[in-house]
């Protein structure tokens, strides 16, 4: 059997060099570094870095105090999946079922091919770093990522609050957010409470407290700090993400949709699913016209983020609204693009009915 490098059974010595210097690198951990920056030259901290393979993100480290982040390639990073990695209230995550350790497209060990790095801080668009071309000869400093405000999004993942608070409520709150990462929740809860002890008005580590409680599943004292972090700041959008995914597990459908409705004001960009989930609240509380507009925007999105029963929903938001044609083409879009859903059998009942009636009443 040829070895590596062989080609119709002999080398030259110039393939044997390369496919030396791949098994190298292969084999060499790589270990990588950077710097966060917003684009006024302020340094945010415990921003997520994700590295994106194929067009799916992970989650590999988070920005410290500096901004500075670090991470050794192809490690698992042992830390909490943030929102944009987790569809909530589904149980479904995006899978990396390469058998990889998250390198896609049969890349192992040095390959970075086809892979970028990127901050994920919902309100702002975050400069990309390529990595196709880095080795682990290379210099680990991978330089700057630059975040800008997104236009059009009034809301931010980043409290100006931080920038007040006090040394030793700051470092009680980076330990909470180590610990939190680790998914070591009530550890970090006592450093969130120390936190906003010391300063109160402490919006972010007002969330982040109510994470680690939501991870012990305390859902009321979670509840509490998340409405405490709106008080603190009522721009910081997150809040009322989980505010309103709180109410509609517990079917609390008003505010359901009172949170989700704030959320997608205040950024209408960064939260996709959430369109879904708000025209679901909107429709059990009956207001048929922003439920409407909700699943519309809900089908605009590209995949994996398009949910196919916001197709379901809009047909039967249209049969409230009596707009049949309109409900019989949502629903038949349903069927097509769902084959194994459960309720496939109602939907068709449901669209042979709408046909029949719109048959009787046909002039």
């Amino acid at each position: 059997m040829p070895g590596v490098g062989y080609v119709g059974g002999s080398s030259t010595p110039s393939q044997t060099a390369q496919a030396s210097g791949q098994a190298q690198d292969a084999q060499t951990p790589i270990f990588l570094s950077g710097r966060v920056l917003m684009d006024d030259g302020t340094a945010p901290d415990s921003i997520a870095i994700q590295r994106v393979c194929g067009g799916s993100p992970r989650t590999v480290a988070w920005t410290d105090a500096k901004g500075q982040f670090s991470f050794q390639w192809g490690r698992s990073p042992g830390v909490v999946a943030d929102a944009s990695e987790v569809v909530s209230g589904s149980g479904l995550q995006n899978s990396d079922d390469t058998g990889t350790n998250g390198l896609r497209g049969g890349q192992s060990g040095g390959s970075m091919l086809g892979c970028e790095i990127m901050a994920d801080a919902p309100g702002f668009r975050s400069a990309r770093l390529d990595l196709s071309n880095h080795r682990a000869s290379d210099n680990p400093n991978l330089g700057m990522i630059v975040l800008h405000r997104r236009a059009g999004v009034e809301g931010t993942s980043v409290s100006a609050t931080a920038l007040y608070a006090p040394e030793d409520a700051r470092k009680a709150w980076e330990k909470g957010v180590e610990f939190l990462h680790k998914s070591k929740a009530a550890d970090a809860e006592k450093k969130f409470e120390k936190a906003v002890a010391i300063y109160p008005k402490y919006a972010n580590a007002w969330l982040d407290l109510g994470r680690a409680r939501l991870l012990q599943k305390a859902e009321a004292p979670a509840r509490e700090a998340f409405l405490k972090a709106i008080d603190a700041d009522s721009k910081l959008v997150e809040p009322y993400v989980e505010l309103g995914e709180i109410a509609a597990r517990q079917r609390n459908w008003p505010d359901a949709a009172r949170y989700m409705d704030r959320a997608l004001q205040l950024d209408p960009l960064d939260y996709p699913r959430l369109w879904f989930e708000d025209a679901v609240a909107d429709y059990n509380v009956q207001n048929l016209d922003r439920a409407e507009k909700n699943a519309k925007e809900a089908l605009k999105l590209s995949p994996p983020n398009r949910d196919p029963r916001a197709n379901r929903l809009l047909g039967l938001i249209l049969i409230k609204k009596e707009d049949y044609a309109g409900a019989a083409e949502a629903l038949r879009a349903y069927v097509q693009l769902s084959p194994n859903a459960k309720d496939l059998d109602q939907v068709k009942t449901q669209i042979e009915q709408i046909e029949s009636h719109m048959t009787e009443t046909r002039p």
